[in-house]
């Protein structure tokens, strides 16, 4: 998504309604000199592209955006992630890239993918991103299957 696209994107997803050219172009000329045919040009590139859905409304045409930002946002990690020639290369140097408050929000947002079975780790894990500038403590043995682990009868 070009510059003005995220611009005219950004008023969709805000006002999170269906909105008009007239209004978007409003809103822009507040801190630019744009055109009605621009943004009317813009918002159609965005309906091909299938980031916002129209519908008539007598002579006009109301947007709306289908996703929301933050599934755009996953949408540019996982284009850029599944590019690189490698995957593991590339996710530690985006950790190392986090601020600790954006490397705790990741380690939440993990737990809430994997699942209400998941339940906090107590330790390090494979969760645990490591500070920036060091590298993770290597591993002796293999991560304990919980599901795998006897009782102390041997069961």
């Amino acid at each position: 998504m070009g510059e003005l696209e995220d611009a005219v994107m950004s008023r969709v997803w805000k006002w999170n309604r269906p909105v008009t050219v007239r209004e978007v172009l409003e809103d822009l000329q507040k801190e630019r000199s744009i055109a009605y045919t621009t943004v009317m040009t813009v918002l159609d590139n965005l309906h091909q592209k299938g980031w916002v859905r129209r519908e008539a409304e007598g002579r006009a045409y109301r947007y709306e955006a289908v996703s929301t930002r933050a599934a755009y946002a996953a949408a540019l990690m996982n284009d850029a992630w599944s590019q690189s020639d490698n995957p593991a290369a590339a996710l530690v140097a985006f950790f190392g890239m986090m601020s600790e408050e954006q490397r705790e929000t990741l380690r939440d947002a993990v737990r809430i993918a994997q699942g209400p079975e998941t339940q906090k780790p107590t330790g390090p894990s494979e969760l645990a991103v490591p500070p920036e500038g060091t590298e993770p403590p290597e591993r002796t043995e293999p991560p304990e299957n919980p599901a795998s682990a006897q009782d102390p009868d041997g069961r």
